[in-house]
Parts: C-alpha cells; structure tokens; sequence
C-alpha cells in the first residue's frame, strides 16, 4: 500500500513539475528594451533596417544604424544591466524542464501547443510553423536548442488563438541564422555565438546574444508588445486654446494660396494679410485682416510652441538627413538636432492606443520628397501627433502629411500642388503659401458649428427624404426659396468632408450606397453663407 501511494505521488509531482516551471513567465527586466544587443561583441547594419527597441553592447560598438526608435547603449550603465538580466533570462530558460521533443526539422506546415520544446543538436526552421496558444493568453512557448539555429528562406512563423510574440523564446547554443524574407517571432537568445538576420527579414522580439556578433542587414525588427510591457501613451498634448478652429495660421507673415484649396477650418494671420483663399471652398472663417480672434491666435501659438520647445525627449533620431525611409515611430517625443529631409514614408504606430501622442522636435528646417506620406497604424490619429520645427518647412508635391505643425520663425514656404494636410499649418513669424492642396482638420470647431446652427434654422430651405437614409436619400431647394441653388456639403464625425453637391429645386437623388451606418453632418452654402445644417 504505501509503495502504490509512493508511486502515485512520484508520478503526480513529475506531472506537476513541468507545469510549476512552465508558469512561470521568464523575465528579462532591462532586456525586455532592447531589441538588438550583446554583451560581449559588435552589432552592426548594413542596407536600410527598422528598428523599434533599444541597440547596444556592453563590450564592442553599434555601426551603421540609421534613425532607430529607440535609444543606442554602447558601453554604459544601461548596457551592463542588460548584461546581467539578459544571463538570468539565459539561465532560467537553460534549466526550464522540458515536455516535448520534437525532430530538428520544424516547420513544414506543423502546429506546435504551448510547451518547453528540447532539441538536442543543430535545429532548423522550414516554411510555416505555427504557435496555437489554445485561448490562454499567458501560454508559453520555449525552445531549446542545443545546436545552431537556421531558417530557410521565406520561413515563417505564425501565432494564432492568443498566442503572443513576447511569450516565445529561443534558447540556441550555437549561431542564429535566418535565411532572407524569414518572418520570425519571440525573443531569441544565442549563447557564445553571433546572430545574423538578412534581408527582408522580421523579427517580432529581439535578438540578443550572451557573447557574439549581431549583424543585420535590410531588416525589420521590433519588441513585441504585451506580457506587462506597458502601454505606450506619449507625452500630454499641448493646449490648443482657439488655435484648435485654425488650419493654417501665422502670428506674423502673409497667408495666401493659389490655385484650387479645399480648406476645413479658419484661416488668417495677425500681421499681414490673408488672401487666395475661395469662400466656397473653405468650411470655416477667412480672416482677411488681423482680428481679435487672430490676436488671441497668436498668443495661444506662443504658448503651444513654448510648451513643445521645453517637452524633454525620449528619444533623439541621430540622422535628420535620413529621416522617413519607411521608419516606424511609437508614442513618444523625438528630437532631431539639426535639418530633416523626408523621404518616402514615416509610419506612425499607436499600438492600438487611439489617445497616443506622438511629438516630433526638430531644430531645423523640415523638407519633404515628392510623395512623401505620414501613415497612421493601429489607432494612431492626426490630433495627436505635433510637429515641432525651428525654421521653414517645405511639403512637397502630391504629399500626405498628418498632424499640428508648429514652425518657430520660419517660412510654411511651400505647401504645394496636390499635398493633403490631415492636420494643421501654424508659424510664429513667416509667410505661409498653399497652392492646390486638401486640408481635412479641424473637425471640432465645424462640427460643433454645425450642431449649433441647427437649432436655429429660422426657415427650412431644404427637404431632406428619406431621413434617416439607407442607400440614397432626396434632396431639393423649397420652390418659394430666395436661394436658387446651393452647395450640399457632407461630413462624418471627424468633420471630414465626404461630399458635395449643387442642389436646385428639382429632385435630386444622391446615392449613398458607399457610406457606413453612423451620424453624418450636412450643411447647405449658397453666395457663402450657411442657409441650413444638421445631421443625416
């Protein structure tokens, strides 16, 4: 009886033990920040790579990384307490137990459940594997390798039912090597041996190394998010005051367009003149001269640029001239201490925080390429994302550009032919120019304009049926109107504007098909003044 009961409680704590050890979360601490590192040998780049997380050693140089969104360590405090966490990870994850023991050759359309994964020697990875988490999102997935590590080309690496990139980790006793267009996911972790990630190359994790080279090459690498790392916010907004109802504003300088502007929100200078600008097409108040409501304008814009001025950053962006270039920014303040040149595409990524701010501070004039374009990720949004620069901006041809610019005593020379601003233009002291171009900010002061005028519809001139409309709705100017026709103007609760339509006093259909379910704004202009508003 008591060899059975002994025997049944061995067999039930060998059970358990591997469960005990699997349930415990490996932490990195102060290595969770960095997304490249050794502690003992050179990490360099080659090619355009993106990196998202902190790059350094603790013994050797970080080369040839261009702007990375995070901070480098070479050789200091940071880096050696990286060091120090990065051998306890090492070491917890060396001596976890292992539950399964699979063959060398992962991949090949396999599907793995969460578990401490051994392989005695050299270990490869071969088209998909995928990481099923079964629905917990704590689940774990480790790998022990007591070999190198090698990828075939395009090899990838999927997750799927919670499982998450910052529960993966590799554990390599020998070289890491992926093979070009790998798509790989977790922490990997090479003891005494270098990590090489080639061209085209993702890395949702990091890779670091206890002693050995780290060398990439065109590559896309960035920390995962969740499993405690927090929640990326970015600094406090400034306080717009009445310079939230502007779209193009200068303290002192002329503001003038040429060419056909379509403009949502108020525009005006408190020093110069404001002119170019059709009535028809801007939604919002033209100040011709300086006003109380310019005055008050350019104090409130003192107060906001003296707020991003004075902002400490997070992190500085170490080659202005190579700004853009498809990199990826997260909720921060950045700081570029010179010029910047943009080119191509620079991401925006709120990682799924639709209140992330995002400050960018640069201590130069800002130019853009043709094309240029400022793309949101994962919530990220236009109102919160400011743009603080020391000296003129140029926006090139046929550019989006997304947010508040402030220039501090410099030129808004060139906001040129085709350029979508889904934001704001604002100068301390300059001329600003437009030629051509599509704003689609403020939506606060226009929409709230619009809900309080149509309350005070004192006579309805237009009818409006059905309302509300599923695929189309009927429109038409009263017979007995003043008015002849009028410009029917569409907008969704961003006060973006979505249509516009002239409107007479026969029927017209106007088919809104494309439209989402939702609350939509109109208002009805004719000889630039608003006869009707309301809701749809």
């Amino acid at each position: 009886m008591n060899n059975k009961l002994f025997t049944t409680l061995i067999t039930v704590l060998l059970f358990l033990i591997p469960n005990a050890i699997f349930g415990q979360a490996i932490n990195l601490k102060t290595a969770a920040n960095f997304a490249l590192f050794s502690t003992n040998g050179a990490v360099s780049n080659t090619g355009i790579s993106q990196v998202t997380g902190n790059v350094g050693t603790n013994n050797g140089s970080s080369t040839a990384f261009g702007n990375v969104n995070g901070v480098m360590h070479d050789n200091d405090g940071s880096s050696a307490q990286c060091a120090a966490d990065l051998l306890l990870a090492y070491n917890n994850l060396n001596s976890a137990i292992p539950t399964f023991f699979p063959a060398s050759l992962l991949g090949n359309g396999a599907t793995l459940v969460p578990g401490i994964y051994s392989i005695t020697g050299a270990a490869t990875l071969n088209l998909a594997l995928t990481l099923d988490a079964k629905n917990d999102p704590n689940a774990e997935f480790i790998f022990q390798i007591q070999g190198s590590f090698s990828t075939g080309a395009e090899s990838k690496i999927h997750l799927i039912r919670g499982a998450k990139a910052c529960n993966v980790y590799w554990k390599v006793e020998g070289l890491v090597s992926l093979a070009p267009g790998t798509s790989m996911k977790g922490t990997i972790i090479a003891n005494n041996a270098a990590i090489i990630l080639t061209t085209r190359d993702t890395l949702e994790g990091r890779a670091l190394s206890t002693a050995g080279a780290i060398t990439v090459d065109g590559v896309l690498v960035y920390t995962p998010v969740g499993c405690g790392s927090p929640t990326l916010s970015g600094p406090a907004a400034p306080n717009l005051e009445t310079l939230k109802c502007y779209t193009l504003f200068s303290s002192t300088g002329s503001v003038t367009n040429t060419g056909i502007s379509t403009i949502l929100g108020d525009v005006g200078t408190n020093s110069g003149s404001t002119a170019g600008f059709d009535p028809l097409l801007v939604e919002g108040t033209i100040h011709p001269l300086p006003d109380l409501s310019t005055a008050k304008a350019a104090a409130d814009l003192l107060n906001v640029y003296n707020y991003l001025n004075l902002l400490p950053y997070d992190i500085e962006l170490l080659y202005p001239a190579q700004f853009g270039r498809n990199l990826v920014l997260t909720p921060h303040t950045y700081i570029m201490k010179g010029a910047a040149t943009f080119t191509d595409s620079l991401y925006l990524d709120a990682q799924g925080n639709a209140d992330a701010v995002f400050i960018i501070q640069i201590n130069g004039a800002l130019t853009t390429s043709t094309y240029s374009k400022v793309l949101l990720l994962n919530g990220a949004q236009a109102k919160n994302v400011y743009w603080k620069i020391e000296g003129a901006v140029s926006i090139n041809n046929y550019s989006v550009f997304c947010g508040t610019i402030v220039s501090n005593n410099g030129a808004l020379g060139a906001i040129n032919s085709g350029v979508t601003l889904n934001g704001r233009a604002f100068t301390t002291a300059g001329a600003l120019t437009s030629a051509s171009i599509t704003s689609t900010m403020p939506a606060v002061c226009v929409v709230s304009a619009l809900n309080s005028t149509e309350s005070k519809n004192a006579n309805v001139e237009l009818s409006i049926h059905p309302n509300p409309f599923g695929s189309f709705t009927n429109i038409k100017l009263k017979t007995d109107s003043e008015f002849k026709t009028c410009e029917f103007r569409m907008y969704n609760s961003l006060g973006q504007l979505l249509l516009n339509a002239t409107i007479g006093n026969q029927l017209t259909t106007l088919d809104l098909s494309w439209l989402k379910s939702g609350i939509y704004y109109y208002s009805a202009v004719s000889g630039n003044k608003v006869i009707q508003s309301g809701k749809l």
